[in-house]
């Protein structure tokens, strides 16, 4: 797997770039990818929403292919975007969110976050509040979009909207966990490390194991 840190970014850069490496990775020229990323405010919608868009919001809004609802990006959130060819790892779309909510609750404990599930909900969540949201898409058996991670973010624009259907205030961040400012660069790194330990290389075709 290959890992990207790609700083701050425009999010149409990065959707585009999106699109490019599961192209490449639908036709053998590009290994599984991890992009790891910050976006300037954007708020983005999930293909099957029917929330309406809040008049007057002071960010960009988009409309994108993966699943989920409106939700916010900003400076201080880890957004990962994990461009993987699933059924080389033997997973399916289901199977993959539930690696992904695994990884990173492995990858926040070191730094103290006991991050769980929430039954019928998809994401993170620590003290009944969400940490982390998921959403992905899949085409051509590729995945695309992924996770946002709330660090160091700014959550007063989540206020003007309903993050994933949910009331604004059950939006927190890794500062408002911990009680202080986060080091961005040390959660970027442990979940970059995390990825790498709990999705190794794929196996050849003759040892892939049976879709799970």
């Amino acid at each position: 797997m290959l890992v990207r840190t790609l700083g701050l970014r425009p999010y149409e850069e990065v959707w585009a770039l999106q699109r490019k490496l599961v192209y490449e990775r639908s036709g053998g020229t590009a290994p599984d990818t991890l992009l790891l990323v910050e976006h300037p405010p954007v708020y983005t919608r999930g293909a099957s929403s029917k929330q309406p868009v809040p008049p007057g919001l002071p960010h960009p809004v988009h409309d994108v292919e993966r699943g989920g609802d409106l939700t916010y990006h900003g400076p201080g959130q880890l957004v990962g975007y994990p461009i993987f060819h699933l059924e080389s790892r033997g997973l399916r779309p289901r199977s993959f969110l539930r690696s992904i909510e695994e990884v990173l609750i492995e990858a926040l404990r070191p730094l103290g976050v006991e991050a769980g599930r929430l039954r019928g909900f998809t994401g993170l969540w620590c003290g009944g509040k969400k940490l982390v949201s998921i959403g992905v898409a899949v085409r051509e058996g590729v995945s695309f979009h992924g996770f946002a991670l709330n660090v160091n973010v700014d959550l007063a624009p989540f206020r003007l909207i309903h993050p994933c259907k949910l009331e604004p205030a059950q939006m927190t961040s890794l500062q408002q966990v911990l009680g202080r400012p986060v080091d961005e660069l040390a959660v970027t790194k442990r979940v970059a490390e995390a990825f790498l330990e709990y999705f190794p290389d794929p196996p050849a075709p003759s040892e892939r194991p049976a879709n799970r």
